[in-house]
């Protein structure tokens, strides 16, 4: 895997972590409700479902490489084809409020299992992890650097993401969509998804 190509992973992959989710509400709920630590696990619970999915991946995906042979060129460009459709989806909604959740404190494993169940049943976190992860490197010629680049990427994306998420719900205890320029944010994410779109459909 290519410099360029970790890059323009980390940088997708922070954005679509930014994107508030079933992993956000959760983990901003908890966090609110319970603190940062307990936000912070659940937060790691998420990070956890996609440690998973990247191992399922990895290694799924390597083993049906020889016999699905171009399938791959037809999930890089509908994952690209997602990308693009996020980010359109982005740009043009409407600002939301946050939707308020209220729940019960919970110990360190509870709301850790939280966090895996929400990520391991998102069909999204699926999708993207099956469509995506062939277009930023070679399964054939992944080297064991390469597997632990993936696992760092994914720490330093989802983790310190949805850990900041948590974060700053314990500190403000207030909704994340009351700033008025939210709209510039949510239109700059949309662009950056497109864009991480386009790379990946012009990905030879």
């Amino acid at each position: 895997m290519t410099i360029a190509s970790a890059l323009a992973l980390y940088s997708t992959m922070i954005i679509l972590a930014l994107i508030p989710g079933p992993g956000v509400v959760v983990v901003v709920a908890r966090a609110l409700d319970s603190g940062f630590r307990q936000g912070f696990a659940t937060a790691m619970g998420i990070l956890s479902g996609d440690f998973i999915f990247i191992a399922l991946a990895i290694f799924g995906l390597a083993a049906l490489a020889d016999v699905m042979g171009n399938f791959f060129v037809i999930i890089k460009y509908a994952g690209a084809a997602y990308l693009m459709y996020l980010g359109f989806q982005l740009i043009t909604s409407a600002g939301t409020s946050a939707a308020t959740v209220t729940l019960k404190p919970a110990n360190y494993s509870t709301n850790y299992l939280v966090g895996l169940v929400t990520s391991v049943s998102n069909p999204k976190v699926t999708l993207f992890y099956l469509s995506f992860f062939p277009a930023f490197f070679d399964i054939e010629t992944l080297s064991g650097t390469d597997v632990v680049l993936l696992f760092v990427i994914a720490t330093l994306s989802v983790g310190v993401v949805m850990a900041g998420y948590a974060y700053v719900a314990a500190k403000t205890k207030s909704s994340f969509a009351a700033s008025p320029k939210t709209k510039y944010l949510k239109f700059g994410s949309g662009a950056l998804l497109m864009g991480g779109g386009v790379f990946v459909a012009l990905r030879s």
